[in-house]
């Protein structure tokens, strides 16, 4: 969050540096369009606004001005010791609240994917494992299963239940080569039910996938996914 904050900081001030004593209202499209100190500072100023809002911060944005300025100026109202203090609450605060706002997220996904799950389970083709992993075969294969232990080569594509694409190597056009227990759970058991050849689509509850932490940005806490997976090839591990 420090970071986050300091970043944001930083930009503002490249903003500042670079619009000069333009205001809001003395920057026009031409202004933009003809000048590119102004085009750099605008998209600055644009940026941290939009990251302002993004994270949820809620501070009044004159103030924020006005105390830039008066930094830049020397004349503060505040001390160093108060300006700690504050961005040591205000860092607090927000953490607080991405928490809590994450927490929510989490409840809201789990609960989604439990609903969705129990009435995937009763569609014709859906298959359920003892884990709780569903799956339709579209197309089988042949010879023998994957183990755990090999590595498989497979094409796949990843969504999130409202239809998000988070990953594919279709797009990519490279299938994907990897060790089938260095994946996460729903991937390993699910794979090892495949042959050379097949097609399988996954449905894997979040405890099977990446659970509460979610996966950075792309997949959210406790988030049910959707898997369409071709196992082209593996390779078994070798003899221990």
């Amino acid at each position: 969050m420090k970071k986050v904050i300091c970043c944001m900081v930083m930009a503002a001030s490249m903003f500042f540096c670079a619009c000069g004593n333009c205001s809001e209202s003395e920057v026009t499209k031409e202004k933009i369009d003809g000048n590119k100190q102004v085009k750099y500072g605008y998209a600055l100023g644009s940026d941290v606004g939009r990251n302002f809002k993004k994270q949820g911060f809620d501070i009044d944005v004159n103030a924020f001005l006005a105390g830039f300025k008066a930094a830049q100026n020397g004349s503060t109202l505040l001390s160093d010791e108060e300006i700690t203090t504050a961005l040591q609450e205000f860092q607090t605060e927000m953490i607080t609240k991405m928490v809590e706002q994450r927490s929510k997220k989490a409840a809201e996904n789990k609960e989604a994917g439990e609903k969705f799950l129990a009435e995937n389970k009763t569609k014709e083709g859906v298959k359920t494992t003892e884990s709780g992993l569903q799956y339709i075969v579209e197309k089988e294969g042949e010879g023998e299963n994957p183990a755990a232990e090999d590595t498989v080569e497979v094409h796949y594509r990843g969504t999130l239940l409202d239809g998000t694409e988070f990953d594919s190597s279709y797009k990519r056009e490279e299938p994907a080569k990897f060790p089938l227990n260095r994946v996460i759970k729903g991937w390993t058991e699910g794979v090892q039910l495949m042959k050379k050849g097949a097609k399988y689509k996954f449905f894997i509850p979040s405890e099977l996938a990446y659970g509460e932490a979610g996966a950075g940005e792309t997949i959210p806490p406790n988030a049910t996914l959707i898997f369409e997976v071709e196992l082209l090839s593996f390779e078994k591990a070798p003899a221990k």
